[in-house]
């Protein structure tokens, strides 16, 4: 009973502190894990990723182009250093996953979609913005309402840093009101 007891406090005590340093170890090695078991340990405030393809061609900031193009009245290919250069929007969020995870205060930073899409000039038609995956399989959406949000960004950096590959970069979308599923990598 006292085995128990004593167990049970050295959790509550130490366990914030064990899943902090599961999730900083484990954490970048759950996407390159075949089998799927690293998925099934609490690994804590990390992020979890996930492909519907099982590959995504890697691409450095260099090789990088945002288009936009469809309804607009001004298609525009940006660089990675075209986005660079525009002003950016800092943002620290709650990033919330649909499957029920969490990583609490990630610091973001890149440009506004809003800033985007007025540059583009919309056609009085278009009704929503869609987001192709450099997997060319996956793809999302969202209506022109909800991608001229303040807290929508193309963010080029984030967790103080710029966006990783494993994150989806150099460049992946970030959706603050909506799941992370909106919030599309690569």
């Amino acid at each position: 009973m006292l085995g128990l007891l004593g167990l049970g406090t050295a959790g509550v005590l130490g366990g914030g502190w064990l899943s902090e340093r599961l999730a900083a170890w484990l954490g970048p090695l759950e996407y390159r894990d075949p089998t799927g078991l690293l998925a099934l340990l609490p690994l804590g405030a990390t992020f979890r990723i996930y492909s519907v393809t099982g590959s995504v061609p890697d691409r450095s900031p260099a090789d990088y182009r945002l288009q936009v193009s469809g309804l607009v009245a001004h298609e525009q290919t940006y660089t990675f250093a075209d986005l660079q250069a525009m002003p950016q929007t800092a943002l620290v969020r709650e990033f919330v996953c649909v499957t029920g995870w969490r990583v609490p205060e990630v610091h973001w930073e890149g440009v506004r979609l809003s800033d985007l899409i007025d540059r583009a000039d919309p056609h009085p038609s278009a009704r929503a913005v869609r987001f192709r995956y450099f997997d060319g399989t996956y793809t999302e959406s969202l209506s022109l309402e909800d991608a001229r949000r303040s807290d929508v960004i193309v963010a080029l950096r984030m967790l103080d840093g710029p966006v990783s590959y494993e994150h989806g970069g150099p460049v992946r979308m970030y959706v603050g009101s909506m799941y992370g599923y909106k919030s599309t990598k690569w």
